[in-house]
């Protein structure tokens, strides 16, 4: 019995060696050191040997199971030092090539303009509101004092849905709109960007589609010094300290006494250029005096509220502040254009 031992460790021995992967060498364990195993079989027939025998075949059989055991522990700690450096060779990366750029991308001039223009006026104490792009005809133009058949509704080429729906001309319907929720209570102090839609004639000044950024200030005892304090505020953020503004007699049918606001040219200061066609001042934005009947149509007393209203559009505002010379370069979709001011 005593042979058969020392014969099976050096099968398994040899089986071991030969193993060649992770597979062959468990069949090597469960062959020998398996429950059915010869190993286990000779441990079954001690029960035939002396008393003196005994002690001594089964300190050789527990030496046996041990120096296989620990023959393929060492063998299987091989193969995984095998098979992973095997797979690091074949997943191997090659750090000295060159990375593959993520390209990311950024806010459009447009968007960042105005979140830009949000930010300053949030910043005076105004609010953000907006309104459905899809307007009802009463207010696009009847409740700011546009009635059906009125001439000023030449001024804004309207693409009508139905006879009552149109795509808004202008953001002021927003205006309109919050006022009313207002229920006659003042203030109400908001800002409304958003797109808007008119019939025109695509050029490097105009579109059918294009963005406005417009203000409203209700409350007792508003102002036109505090509109021009906001205007003049804004007009030096946006283009800095050394710029200045200058109110012109204007005519919106929403707003009186209405005005104009020019800005200082950047380009000549003030003396006179082919920018400003000489005049040293650039057209920015309309503004005005809330009509008293806008006010009483929206459920305000004219006679205690007063405000003021003003228009911007961002395409302008960009084009002056960048020396941008197309309004079609904001839509075309040009990655050479727009990459130009993520940074903006």
């Amino acid at each position: 019995m005593k042979e058969r031992l020392v014969e099976l460790k050096e099968e398994a021995l040899n089986k071991v060696a030969e193993a060649e992967d992770a597979k062959q060498l468990q069949e090597v364990r469960v062959a020998y050191l398996g429950k059915k195993g010869p190993i286990t079989e000779v441990l079954r027939g001690m029960g035939k040997l002396s008393k003196e025998e005994r002690p001594v075949i089964g300190q050789l059989a527990n030496e046996v199971r041990e120096t296989i055991a620990g023959e393929i522990e060492t063998k299987q700690q091989q193969l995984e030092k095998v098979a992973l450096e095997k797979q690091l060779k074949e997943e191997a990366l090659d750090v000295t090539l060159p990375g593959r750029p993520n390209p990311t991308g950024g806010p459009h001039l447009l968007t960042k303009l105005i979140e830009d223009i949000e930010d300053l006026f949030i910043g005076m104490g105004f609010e953000v509101a907006e309104g459905p792009e899809v307007e009802q005809d009463y207010y696009n133009f009847e409740a700011l004092n546009l009635p059906k058949g009125h001439p000023a509704r030449d001024m804004q080429d309207s693409f009508y849905i139905t006879e009552e729906l149109l795509m808004r001309t202008h953001t002021s319907p927003v205006q309109a709109r919050t006022m009313e929720k207002h229920e006659g209570k003042g203030p109400v102090k908001i800002i409304c960007p958003g797109k808007v839609y008119r019939r025109d004639t695509d050029d490097a000044t105009h579109s059918h589609q294009f963005t406005q950024i417009e203000g409203l200030y209700v409350d007792e005892n508003v102002r036109m010094s505090d509109l021009k304090g906001v205007l003049n505020a804004f007009a030096k953020q946006m283009f800095g300290q050394s710029r200045e503004i200058r109110l012109r007699p204007s005519f919106f049918p929403f707003t009186e006494p209405s005005v104009e606001m020019d800005i200082s040219c950047k380009m000549c200061h003030g003396d006179g250029c082919s920018v400003c066609k000489g005049t040293g001042w650039i057209e920015i934005l309309g503004a005005g005096m809330v009509h008293p009947n806008v006010l009483r149509m929206a459920g305000f007393d004219p006679e205690k509220y007063s405000g003021f209203a003003f228009g911007m559009g961002p395409e302008r505002i960009a084009m002056l502040k960048y020396g941008i010379d197309d309004i079609r370069h904001f839509y075309t979709n040009d990655v050479r254009f727009l990459k130009q001011f993520h940074h903006a």
